[in-house]
């Protein structure tokens, strides 16, 4: 059966004032003062993310449970394992994490630390988000692959008690194409997942119910904007925008903190499940008007006889049904560029102009509050800012959304970034961007010593040069070595001195080059025939830059005195 989060628990007026009783004296005992520099954040302290849109959950509602104050750490005195009948303290229980599940983020630490290593992103804080989310997919009811026995379903986001966010994956993730519910043991909302979603156990498939994927996706989410989890600024901003709620917060880093003292492994499925939701104490909707004390009149028998059939004629035309009031999206008629320049950058170098989208009704006003989704396509290797292809943004109060930064990689050439808007099928916008190589305008040797060698012989030096733009280190520049014939002659020389390829084999062009990070290029040694005489290397780079250098090939000087006669022998003495 699918479970939904959505329920609302009926709890009174005391359980609420004790469950923020204990908030208050969780986020005091438990304030951060040593691990990692972390602290609880007061309400007022928190602020939204703007870069993004409603969040990776679409703010959906969240389990309220708090750690309990006592250490996870095993008690001193216990010596006996849990599963042959040792009692379990709660501190200890909370603390267990299902197998699979634990798994599942210790392996999403380890993948971020490789690609994202700025971002220093603990596998305790996919922990806590995980408890807080689904429980720790409802105490490890996973498969396994990792993949959980039911899907885990959030509310609607109908805009009744929560954010209206209309269907955007066609019913694909959530089974609802009417409008959009959180997916999965991290909770992602299917139009996050569509750009977020990664496959974390290696199986080609990107499923918003599996731990694994999830797990990675929710560390690549957080780790986006170049934000360092490791402080407390980009701490904040990865967790609110996964949940733009202060209290979601608090949550979190309660959790974090508990998971840091010391977790532990416990079987798929015996993890402990929490009760509290932040949407228990929202109001049911009434079926009839709770002020009313005076009773109804009785009803009058419909006059008009029943027609064959058992159908009867109404006594009054029904009340039209009222016409929904239009949300921001809905009035959305067209994107128009709001004053985007040239798009273009150097490889690895970040774009200096971003890109700035409007969003117009059909009389040409402009519309705040819409989600517009930049994609990048086409073949290259561009990024937004924090490594992603795809980044939401909501429009301003001017109805314009300004996307991240892109950052070039290192394939040249043109692509396109194209914007859409997100619960609406209009025609997107598109962006021409391009990256052009890497250029160097000047190229000097790092050594003054002559080149020279004998016939037949080896050039003791190899040639090293460095490049530079506008007197600035050029690294990762092209660059290409040809041996030429003459100063005003660059065709390819047919004698002299050569390179040797893999095989040994005689060349005299060598292409496919560049400088390292320092800007430097040292060629192969170079090697001599039995031509003597002066000849000429030409080294070029993207951009212009080109440096002749000179090798000479002389036969061995054994030009040096000859040895002395030998003395002739002394004459006899005369007698």
């Amino acid at each position: 059966m699918t479970a939904h989060f959505g329920r609302r628990l009926r709890k009174g007026a005391a359980t609420t004032a004790v469950a923020a009783a204990a908030v208050a004296a969780l986020s005091a005992s438990q304030a951060p003062a040593v691990t990692g520099g972390h602290r609880t954040l007061a309400t007022g302290q928190a602020t939204p993310d703007g870069s993004t849109d409603h969040s990776a959950t679409g703010d959906s509602p969240y389990y309220t449970d708090l750690p309990p104050l006592s250490s996870p750490n095993p008690s001193p005195s216990a010596t006996q394992s849990p599963s042959i009948g040792t009692p379990v303290s709660v501190g200890e229980a909370e603390a267990g994490i299902p197998a699979t599940v634990l798994d599942a983020y210790k392996k999403a630490e380890t993948e971020l630390a490789a690609s994202k290593p700025g971002c220093n992103l603990p596998w305790q804080l996919l922990a806590a988000i995980g408890k807080v989310e689904s429980g720790q997919a409802r105490g490890g009811q996973v498969d396994a692959d990792g993949t959980t026995t039911s899907k885990i379903l959030g509310p609607a986001l109908d805009g009744n008690g929560f954010a209206l966010i209309k269907d955007t994956d066609h019913g694909l993730y959530d089974g609802n194409s009417t409008y959009d519910q959180a997916v999965g043991p991290m909770q992602f909302i299917p139009s996050t997942w569509a750009w977020a979603g990664r496959d974390g156990n290696g199986d080609g498939v990107k499923d918003p119910n599996n731990v694994y994927d999830a797990a990675l996706a929710a560390g690549h989410y957080l780790c986006r904007n170049d934000w360092n989890l490791s402080t407390d600024a980009g701490l904040r901003s990865a967790i609110l925008s996964y949940n733009n709620s202060t209290d979601y917060l608090n949550t979190v880093l309660s959790w974090l903190e508990y998971y840091r003292k010391g977790t532990h492994s416990v079987p798929d499925g015996t993890g402990t499940v929490p009760s509290g939701r932040s949407d228990d104490n929202s109001p049911s909707t009434p079926t009839t008007s709770p002020s009313s004390s005076t009773p109804s009149a009785p009803s009058t028998p419909d006059p008009t006889p029943s027609k064959p059939g058992g159908t009867t004629s109404p006594s009054a035309p029904a009340s039209p049904t009222p016409t929904p009031t239009p949300t921001p999206t809905d009035t959305v008629a067209k994107l128009a560029d709001a004053g985007t320049a040239k798009l273009t950058a150097v490889a690895g170098e970040q774009f200096s102009k971003r890109i700035s989208t409007k969003a117009q009704t059909s009389a040409g006003k402009t519309v705040a509050k819409v989600r517009i989704r930049f994609t990048i396509v086409g073949t290259t290797d561009a990024t937004f800012t924090g490594g992603e292809k795809v980044a939401t943004v909501t429009t301003n109060a001017s109805g314009v959304a300004v996307a991240p930064a892109l950052q070039a990689g290192e394939t040249t050439g043109d692509f396109t970034v194209r914007a859409t808007v997100v619960g609406r099928t209009i025609a997107g916008l598109d962006y021409a961007a391009s990256v052009t190589p890497r250029v160097a305008d000047t190229l000097v040797r790092t050594s003054t010593t002559a080149l020279t060698c004998t016939p037949g012989g080896e050039f003791a030096d190899q040639v090293e040069v460095k490049a530079t733009e506008n007197g600035v280190v050029a690294d990762k520049v092209a660059a290409t070595a040809t041996l030429i014939k003459a100063a005003d002659d660059a065709t390819e020389n047919d004698k002299g001195p050569y390179f040797k390829d893999a095989d040994g084999k005689t060349v005299r062009t060598l292409t496919g080059l560049a400088t390292d990070a320092d800007g430097l290029l040292k060629l192969p040694k170079l090697y001599a025939d039995d031509t003597t005489g002066t000849f000429l290397l030409r080294i070029t780079t993207t951009g212009g830059a080109t440096l002749t250098v000179e090798l000479t090939v002389a036969a061995a000087d054994t030009s040096s005195s000859s040895p002395s006669a030998s003395p002739s022998p002394s004459a006899s003495p005369s007698a």
